[in-house]
């Protein structure tokens, strides 16, 4: 491996150490969280929601009229 890929890796890394860090403190700005999220995305990292993880609690939460639209996942 290259010095150049080695440092890419390594920068990667610092900046998902520093991505959990954040979240997991609660100091995480609405910019922080859309950067992790695009983060996931370019790295191809999905979730699949289901009616037993996180990925369900999440959807329920949010405030979105659900009229006429299928759901992913039944409650």
């Amino acid at each position: 491996m290259s010095d150049s890929s080695e440092k890419l890796y390594g920068l990667q890394d610092l900046l998902i150490d520093e991505f959990i860090n954040r979240i997991q403190s609660g100091e995480a700005s609405p910019s922080d969280l859309n950067a992790a999220r695009q983060l996931l995305k370019d790295n191809q990292i999905s979730a699949t929601v289901t009616n037993d993880n996180p990925m369900a609690n999440l959807v329920s939460m949010l405030p979105f009229d659900d009229e006429g639209v299928d759901r992913v996942a039944a409650k």
